[in-house]
Formats: C-alpha cells, sequence, structure tokens
C-alpha cells in the first residue's frame, strides 16, 4: 500500500498501556512531531505514577490517614474485580480502577452503531461464565463456525477438520497435519495433568515439518501468550482435541463486539445502585496490611488518598500486585516475579462495504496478526439484520521486548499500519483501503501459559495473606480468559466471606517454579 494512501485513512491510537510496564523510563518518549500524522487521533494512559510504583516502590508516596472505611477494597475495575463487586452488593465496597473505564482488557466500543472489540473475544458452553453472563441478563449467541485460516493466498475452511485435505501444501505435509492431529487425539490429558502441564508443547512437535510449528506458533501467542516451545503442553493438546474432534458442534458463544458485553454490563447493574462506591482514574500505589485492617492509598486528581478496609481484593496483574502490596511472603514475591507477560495490541479495520464475512475467527499464520474476528459475526443472521459497516478485529501479540512499541503514538501507528498492509495482502478481494484503523494498546494483557506455571506457581501466587486477597486472570488459570477473571473473582469473594464470618483462610503448599 502506497503512503499516500496511507495518509487518507483516519488512524486512532487508544487504550491503557498497562500500569507498571516493566520497561525503562528512557523509553517513554513523545513521539517525533515530523512523524504523526495530522488524521491521527491518540488516547491513553498516563503511565508516571505506575512506573514510580514499580521504580521507587509504595514507600516512594505520601500516605495521609484514612478517610473513610469500607467492609472490602477492591483494587482493579476489569473483568475480576467487576465479577467480585457484583457478589459483594450487600456489603460496603469500594472499587478503584485506574482507567477512565470500566473492563480492563475486555471492554467493548462503537463505530456507527456497531460494537467491536478491544479484547477477549468468545467463552465456551461448559465454562462458569456462561451461566453466570445469563445471570446478569445476557443471553450468549453462538458461534457455529469451525476455524477457518487463510494460507499462501488461500481461505480454507474448518482448518483441524475437513480443511486438512485443502492444506495449500505438499500432500506429505498434509499427511504429516493429519498424523500429528491423530496422535494428540489419542493423548489422555486428564490421565497425565501434571505431566503435561510441566512439558513444553515443542516435545510433540519434534520429526514434523515446519509448516506445523508454524501454525502452532500462531495459535498459541494469541490464545495463551506463548509459542510452542514456552506453552505448556496440556493447553495446546487440549485445544486441538476441541477443534479436532471427528464429531463435534461448536460450542463457543459470544456477543457484538465479543466478551466486552459482560464487563459493560456488570458495570451497568453496579453504577445504577453503587456509583458512589466506584471510583475510576484512581491509581492505586500502596496496600498496607494491619492487624485489624488494610490501608489503602490511591491517587485521585494528583492527591493521595487513605481508606480503611476490613479486606482487600487485589484484582490486578501480579507483576504490579507485587510492588504495591506490602509485607508479601517472599516464596509468593517470587512465584508472581515468575508470571510473564505480553505486550497484545488490538487492531480494528472498519470497513463500509463487505470485505471479508466467511468466518468468525481466521487464523493468519506469517502475518503480524494472528488472527481476525468479524465484529457481528453472531448477529449476520438474524432478521432484519443489515451491515452498516464490516470490522474486523485484528489480534497482534508481540514479543516481550516490543512492549516499548506500544508507549509512543508513531510506534502504536506503524503496528497498525503493518497489519493494515498484511491484510490487505492475504488473498484476493482483500486489498481495500478501511476508512478508519483503530489500535488499541495493550501492554500486559495476556500471561504466557509456560511449564510449570499452572500446577506450581499460581496455587502460590493466589494464597490469601489474612485480610488481602487475590484475584484477576493471572490468579487462576491455566490460560489467561474472562472465565478465568470471573472465577478468581468469586473465589476471592468466597475467601472474603470467610475471612469477615472469623474462618481465615488455611495456608496451602506450594512450590514456586
Amino acid at each position: 500500500m502506497s503512503a499516500n494512501r496511507r495518509d487518507f485513512i483516519k488512524f486512532v491510537v487508544a487504550g491503557a498501556v498497562t500500569a507498571g510496564c516493566p520497561i525503562d523510563l528512557s523509553l517513554i518518549v513523545k513521539a517525533d512531531a515530523s512523524q504523526k500524522n495530522p488524521a491521527a487521533e491518540v488516547d491513553g494512559e498516563n503511565n508516571q505514577i505506575c512506573h514510580k510504583v514499580r521504580d521507587k516502590g509504595s514507600n516512594f508516596f505520601a500516605r495521609p490517614p484514612a478517610s473513610a472505611r469500607h467492609d472490602v477494597v477492591i483494587v482493579g475495575g476489569g473483568v475480576s474485580g467487576l465479577a467480585a463487586a457484583y457478589r459483594l452488593r450487600h456489603r460496603d465496597f469500594l472499587l478503584l480502577e485506574k482507567e477512565p473505564h470500566w473492563g480492563g482488557n475486555a471492554y467493548a466500543m462503537e463505530y456507527d452503531g456497531s460494537t467491536y472489540a478491544t479484547g477477549s473475544a468468545f467463552l465456551t458452553k461448559d465454562e462458569h461464565a456462561f451461566p453466570f453472563a445469563k445471570e446478569i441478563g445476557l443471553e450468549p449467541l453462538p458461534v457455529n463456525c469451525s476455524d477457518p485460516s487463510i494460507i499462501k493466498g488461500e481461505l480454507i475452511l474448518d482448518t483441524w477438520g475437513t480443511g486438512l485435505d485443502k492444506l495449500p501444501y505438499p500432500a506429505s505435509v498434509r499427511e504429516s497435519f493429519k498424523k500429528f492431529k491423530k496422535e494428540m487425539l489419542a493423548v489422555n490429558v486428564e490421565k497425565r495433568t501434571t505431566e503435561l502441564y510441566n512439558q513444553p508443547f515443542s516435545d510433540f512437535l519434534k520429526g514434523y515439518p515446519i509448516e506445523l510449528k508454524q501454525w502452532w506458533d500462531n495459535f498459541g501467542p494469541s490464545n495463551w501468550g506463548a509459542t510452542s516451545e514456552e506453552t505448556a503442553a496440556a493447553l495446546a493438546i487440549l485445544n486441538l482435541q476441541e477443534m479436532a474432534e471427528e464429531v463435534r458442534a461448536d460450542d463457543r458463544y459470544t456477543w457484538p463486539g465479543g466478551l466486552g458485553a459482560i464487563t459493560k454490563k456488570l458495570a451497568d447493574i453496579l453504577q445504577a445502585s453503587h456509583k458512589d462506591r466506584m471510583i475510576t482514574s484512581a491509581t492505586t500505589v500502596a496496600v498496607v496490611p494491619e492487624k485489624e485492617a488494610v490501608q489503602v492509598t490511591y491517587m485521585l486528581d494528583g492527591k493521595p488518598k487513605t481508606v480503611a478496609a476490613k479486606a482487600v481484593i487485589m484484582a490486578t496483574p501480579k507483576f504490579i500486585t507485587r510492588h504495591i502490596v506490602e509485607g508479601l511472603p517472599d516464596a509468593q514475591d517470587q512465584a508472581m516475579g515468575k508470571i510473564h507477560y505480553i505486550p497484545y495490541p488490538v487492531v480494528n479495520l472498519i470497513f463500509d462495504k463487505p470485505v471479508f464475512n466467511h468466518g468468525y475467527d481466521t487464523w493468519c499464520p506469517g502475518n503480524t496478526f494472528t488472527d481476525f474476528i468479524v465484529a457481528d459475526w453472531v448477529i449476520q443472521k438474524q432478521p432484519g439484520y443489515k451491515q452498516k459497516v464490516n470490522i474486523l478485529t485484528c489480534y497482534t501479540p508481540m514479543e516481550e521486548d516490543e512492549r516499548g512499541d506500544l508507549l509512543t503514538e508513531s510506534g502504536a501507528r506503524t503496528i497498525a499500519a503493518n497489519v493494515m498492509t498484511d491484510f490487505q495482502k492475504l488473498m484476493p478481494g482483500m486489498d481495500v483501503d478501511p476508512i478508519e484503523v483503530h489500535i488499541y494498546r495493550r501492554g500486559h494483557p495476556l500471561y504466557k501459559t509456560m511449564p510449570g506455571l499452572y500446577t506450581r506457581v499460581q496455587p502460590l501466587v493466589r494464597q490469601p495473606m489474612d485480610r488481602v486477597f487475590f484475584a484477576n486472570t493471572d490468579s487462576e488459570g491455566p490460560e489467561s480468559t474472562t472465565n478465568t477473571g470471573i472465577l478468581a473473582g468469586h473465589r476471592a469473594v468466597k475467601e472474603v466471606e470467610a475471612r469477615l464470618a472469623g474462618r481465615p483462610a488455611r495456608k496451602q503448599e506450594a512450590v514456586a517454579g
């Protein structure tokens, strides 16, 4: 695509890079004015407070005396914190969120009345999130579409089903894909859980052609943040078994724009009756446990404020949690430090005419993005529905050392432009200019499900600290999803209720590694 064509496309850069990014402060610079697209818009957070917490610790900030007392303070207004607050509506809770919006990495946006995703895409019928969505008044809509792939310019429908016969590879490579599928379907993950969650998936790819590894090294980062060498084998094998069952039905469900529908609904319900207990743009800088209460200090409008609580739920990523909570046991602190997070921007291409409506989630090995989702897929066949715009959500996981590219407007726009260019080269008919390109910068939204994380690290990470309890998607596992975020929030609430009733949680034994 020529630079002249690109100049006429509006780029919108938005989204948080996320608190406490583990990146050198020298990388936080203003974009060069000479590189700024006059048609670009930028919106996002100021990371300075979070970086000071990371670099200087919570003691860097003044801590005024507590000005209010609550039953429970929840730190973090993503899906885990919102789910916890929903279960604590009968309590005097205070919910703190550092961003100006609720939902964390899973919130929905709109363009011309059409909803699109900035993060999480779907859930399955057997997940805890499915009945919970119904409980809060959302009816999940079926996806009903096997995942296609676009490989070498060809659209392969139902990649791991009938599509294996149509892969644009030599016959020997196609047969290797089939052989691998057969072998993985024969693995009894339930009986070998501990072994397979501590073994890298790459062990199972040895001896197979590079094309198979390329497909999985594309699929893994989008779903659990890791390539095959860093992936716990059990997780990848279970995903393949779900995709490749000979007799199967797609049990995935979602809403237009993905699982941001859940966080939006939770925020709407809570704000209707508890708006005064929900504070956005409030960055928590210190959580200090004491014998009878926990002191929580946060920054609001540039000033520190402290409240006291009988219990605190930390619904925050562990890389920042460990810098905020004082007195963490050494083993728990070290376990939190073992969790790795990837930068994961999401790029939405907005077209004013149909460009791609052939499948819900399409995999694209060998590109700057891993897969893309049709935003309105689950409502396209509803009576009377007419597609105003064709919004395609491109998932763009990155390497950990590339996080700095998201910190400037010019860096984020370059990522979005590369995604657009690769998309236009996928297959004939897709070289179409979007009317707008929206990139949502997400600095640390997805943790890597590495060998040992689920079985050894996470049990220790979520161990309660008397009056401090740990939620967020990285507490539950084995995969960073909206479902595990909700599960973690609900588990933490049960632990809080037990503690407030005088039943402290029993210590668990776990080995970090």
